[in-house]
């Protein structure tokens, strides 16, 4: 009888392994020793949730496959294509044939949250954006990340992408255990171009003990996201919170998390994979009005007012106490072979050529209506300061 109540409320998300001291918390999280996987926070862990630039993490896991695989080299060149130029920001602002390393690229993405490049990678490595969504989307399903659906590789909305903490928890342990020689990249403290010196978007790196991870991300409907990492005396916690309010909040929640776990020395036995599905695992919630458009412009945004004096206290509005360390990025260089995707049946380069458009004095045939597809304007939503 006692174990089919444990059951019973753990299947109903009553468990948390243990929870936190305060209130619970309304957006989904969990919190897992990344050795093991073992759980020691979770809540909501199963519900949809928009992943907007978290996205970046299945595109930087797919291109570490490819490399893997041998059809790409980390000096290889990533081409910034007409569609990749057009994206919105957060961006670097390369334009079309501008060509970078792909180990550069991939820095630009994760620390700036670049979706010009981030589509450029998708592009280079897959031939086109549909062809990368699927390659992400079948690392999902090998993955066993049941509750996610990707359509683009940086995570500008779509209604049609999604994923779950729990899902998310997969991912992270699979980045961080099967390709740990690129783990010292998202711990980045920031980007120098040329003279243009970039920040970590995650205010954890360089002002929480251990901080050592991995990637945030914004858009209107889905709030602020977070997965924050780091390491203390040999262990590595992580953990992910969707939905928060603000910058600050996300990373003031994801150290309180971190810090409980941290004070607690034995996990749970139930691990991220293990996890049974509980809770609402359709529907999903949409933050648009009361993340954007109750609020100025000022606050829908990846960069917080770090050292403004008038804000409210907060350890992570502060500025880093040392120059931070930065890592030279740019274009150029790129002197290894050309992703494989990018090359025809003679072995040469593909054209960035646009696809042909209707006349625009001809009414276009049935069918002809360009598919919007993880747009800034899909479903009509706004993607402001998105990251």
């Amino acid at each position: 009888m006692r174990y089919r109540h444990f059951l019973k409320l753990l299947l109903a998300g009553a468990v948390a392994l243990p929870a936190l001291a305060g209130p619970a918390l309304a957006n989904p999280t969990i919190v897992f020793d990344l050795e093991n996987g073992k759980i020691l926070q979770h809540q909501e862990a199963f519900k949809r949730w928009y992943p907007a630039s978290l996205t970046k993490l299945m595109t930087a896991y797919v291109t570490f496959r490819a490399i893997a695989a041998g059809e790409v080299r980390l000096d290889s060149p990533i081409k910034v294509t007409k569609r990749s130029a057009s994206e919105p920001p957060s961006k670097m602002g390369f334009k079309p044939g501008s060509v970078m390393r792909l180990d550069n690229a991939l820095k630009m993405m994760l620390v700036k949250s670049a979706n010009d490049v981030a589509m450029a990678v998708g592009e280079n490595i897959a031939g086109s954006q549909a062809a990368f969504a699927e390659r992400m989307n079948a690392e999902a399903r090998r993955l066993g990340m049941t509750g996610s659906h990707f359509v683009n590789p940086n995570g500008l909305f779509s209604p049609d992408q999604y994923t779950t903490a729990r899902d998310l928890g997969l991912l992270v342990m699979a980045i961080r255990t099967e390709f740990p020689q690129y783990a010292p990249w998202f711990s980045i403290e920031g980007l120098a171009v040329g003279k243009k010196q970039i920040p970590n978007y995650n205010l954890l790196i360089g002002r929480y003990p251990g901080a050592d991870g991995m990637k945030t991300g914004f858009v209107c409907p889905s709030g602020f996201n977070m997965i924050g990492s780091a390491t203390r005396d040999g262990r590595t916690l992580v953990a992910v919170v969707l939905g928060e309010k603000s910058a600050i909040t996300r990373a003031e929640t994801v150290a309180r998390l971190l810090d409980h776990g941290f004070a607690t020395p034995t996990p749970g036995w139930l691990t991220v994979a293990a996890l049974p599905s509980y809770g609402d695992t359709t529907s999903i919630n949409n933050l648009n009005d009361e993340i954007c458009r109750k609020k100025p412009a000022k606050e829908q945004s990846e960069a917080p007012p770090v050292g403004d004096k008038n804000a409210a206290k907060s350890p992570y509005r502060k500025k880093l106490d040392h120059a931070p360390t930065l890592v030279a990025v740019g274009l150029g260089g790129a002197t290894g072979p050309i992703p494989k995707a990018m090359l025809d049946a003679s072995g040469q380069e593909y054209a960035d050529v646009p696809l042909p458009s209707w006349r625009p004095d001809l009414p276009p045939p049935p069918g002809a209506e360009p598919a919007v597809i993880g747009s800034a304007t899909a479903a009509q939503e706004p993607a402001k300061a998105v990251n």
